[in-house]
């Protein structure tokens, strides 16, 4: 009897083969998504606003190492202080202090980047912020705050506006993808959430993009806050003019009950991320191909190896299977030797196996991977494979 697992991994199979179908007939649409470096830019706002320091450091240090700079980074911990509090951004600050000293002791020489310019001798802060408001949100303030509390109308407009947004040392779009992810992550901020989406498509981020930050907010923060961040996104494309909502949804079947229709989604677009570097070596691209919905447990995604390429060691607490749709490549479970996969080869992992996976040298390789979550887990990452591992499993070739 195969695992539920395998199974499901076979019929997601037959799903990738149709989805290459309407790939081909222009049904589907797939688009990247957030950069590595954006990538990070979530992870650093989220670890700053829910207070988690441990997190954040290791995030500020692959936010440098994906080439922010000193300031941009710090310019994002001083915004999110309008967002999350001074004590969060205080503790931010201070956590990236810790992290350069750090970096400095170990010979790591990290780029300062520019400070911010002047601000405009001819404008106060409340004119230039109200500019900038009235960009950024499509026209003026009209909240009803503003009427009730021309007070913090004033301090909106002059100080978050004026003189936060007002340096030009990061750029507008950065601002909101880490405005949106620390958002994203708290909660009871709804109403806030639904309005910096919309103020992150005047920016100019596109719907991509920004599923890429409710994605990502699943694998920083958990995804109840992803899909909390998902569902208030979709409201938002399916009021814009000119945009609609990222799934189509049909129902079959007969009745009017819930338990006698079907419904089938059919996804528009599909988010393409790069992996996080802290999990994986090389290049490697991920496609989700569907999310756990309650009460189910279960999520694939396409993942592409470049030549090279692999994850770290890791562990999934109810298993996993691998689908291998193009290409050659390894697994290895601890302990054992590494064992090539070849195209249309199906692996089962057991529950809490340590292994790891990823291309040959010289080919590169994709797999479908579908798990399913525990207690709002899926997978527990541990050390890189190293160069000597890697190349222990080459010379069995």
């Amino acid at each position: 009897m195969l695992p539920p697992l395998v199974l499901l991994a076979m019929a997601v199979f037959v799903h990738g083969c149709a989805h290459q179908q309407a790939t081909s007939r222009g049904t589907t649409v797939t688009t990247d998504g957030l950069s590595v470096k954006q990538q990070r830019l979530v992870a650093i706002a989220a670890f700053t606003a829910n207070g988690n320091l441990p997190k954040l450091s290791t995030a500020l240090a692959g936010g440098l190492d994906a080439g922010w700079t000193i300031n941009e980074i710090k310019e994002v911990l001083v915004q999110l202080y309008a967002y999350a509090g001074f004590p969060r951004s205080l503790n931010g600050l201070n956590t990236f202090i810790d992290v350069l000293d750090d970096r400095q002791r170990r010979g790591i020489t990290d780029e300062v980047g520019r400070e911010p310019s002047p601000m405009p001798a001819h404008k106060s802060s409340i004119e230039l912020g109200t500019e900038i408001q009235t960009k950024l949100v499509g026209g003026p303030a009209t909240g009803r705050y503003v009427a009730f509390c021309p007070g913090i109308d004033a301090f909106l407009k002059g100080h978050l506006f004026g003189d936060i947004l007002g340096r030009d040392n990061l750029d507008v779009q950065s601002r909101e993808i880490a405005t949106i992810s620390a958002l994203a992550t708290l909660e009871g901020v709804n109403p806030q959430l639904t309005s910096h989406f919309n103020v992150g498509l005047n920016t100019g981020l596109t719907e991509a993009q920004l599923r890429g930050v409710t994605f990502a907010i699943d694998d920083a923060v958990g995804k109840a806050r992803g899909d909390n961040a998902r569902h208030l996104l979709a409201q938002v494309i399916g009021k814009r003019p000119g945009m609609s909502h990222p799934d189509t949804v049909l129902s079959t079947g007969r009745g009017s009950s819930a338990e006698a229709r079907i419904s089938i989604r059919v996804r528009q677009e599909q988010l393409v991320e790069s992996a996080p570097l802290e999990h994986f070596k090389g290049t490697v691209r991920i496609r989700r191909l569907f999310q756990a919905s309650d009460p189910a447990r279960a999520s694939g995604a396409s993942v592409t190896f470049e030549p090279g390429a692999r994850t770290a060691w890791h562990a999934h607490p109810l298993g996993q299977v691998l689908v291998v749709t193009a290409g050659t490549g390894w697994v290895q479970q601890r302990g054992e030797a590494a064992k090539a996969i070849r195209e249309d080869d199906v692996v089962w992992i057991p529950p809490a196996v340590m292994h790891w996976h990823g291309a040959t040298t010289t080919t590169a390789m994709t797999h479908m991977a579908v798990q399913e979550r525990l207690d709002d887990n899926t997978v527990e990452w541990m050390e890189q494979v190293s160069d000597e591992q890697y190349r222990a499993a080459e010379q069995t070739r």
